[in-house]
């Protein structure tokens, strides 16, 4: 189902958004993030956020778009049960380059990047989660879905589930999201990159 932008609800609004049925374009305020405590040793939920609840159970997709060129510029999915327990999926520039990331936080976060495609200005990214597993997979397309992760996540009876965008070392990314969609979980077998 076609998500309505408007439906959702803000964690850290940014100064700059534009919110429409189908579209949602931000500027990221100064040193915005999320993260818990490992290897930094600080906890920041300052990031922008936008959430649609959601059960248990959904595959959400979402297209992203951006120009990301700054240390640690971030933009994606969130799925989110509290300030301790949530995941952020997506881009990630660092080491010079853009890399598809994801964070895990389950009381302290976790940080795995990988890089199935090099092109990240333009691309798709999808959450699975059903019965405490959470599959993530990227896209450039919406046909060829290499699997980023697969994690272990809490069951909730309600998740906040929608776009993100952080930008720690500055101020002033611009995202476009669209194309946001909510469903039932994929069946699809894990090796099913379709």
């Amino acid at each position: 189902m076609t998500i309505d932008f408007r439906r959702g609800r803000w964690l850290n609004e940014p100064v700059n958004a534009e919110v429409t049925e189908d579209s949602l374009r931000i500027t990221t305020d100064a040193k915005t993030d999320f993260w818990r405590e490992t290897y930094y040793g600080f906890t920041r939920d300052t990031g922008h956020f936008l959430g649609i609840p959601a059960a248990d159970g959904f595959t959400a997709e979402i297209r992203v778009q951006g120009e990301f060129r700054t240390l640690y510029d971030q933009a994606g999915l969130m799925v989110r049960i509290d300030e301790t327990r949530w995941v952020k999926t997506g881009v990630e520039f660092t080491d010079g380059e853009a890399f598809l990331s994801t964070v895990v936080t389950d009381g302290r976060s976790d940080w795995s990047v990988s890089q199935p495609f090099k092109q990240v200005d333009d691309f798709y990214i999808r959450v699975t989660l059903s019965k405490g597993a959470m599959r993530i997979q990227a896209s450039r397309d919406r046909s060829f879905w290499p699997l980023l992760r697969l994690a272990s996540f809490p069951v909730a009876e309600t998740y906040e589930v929608g776009p993100t965008a952080c930008t720690p070392e500055r101020s002033g990314l611009s995202v476009h999201f669209s194309e946001f969609t909510i469903g039932p979980a994929t069946t699809k077998d894990l090796h099913d990159l379709s």
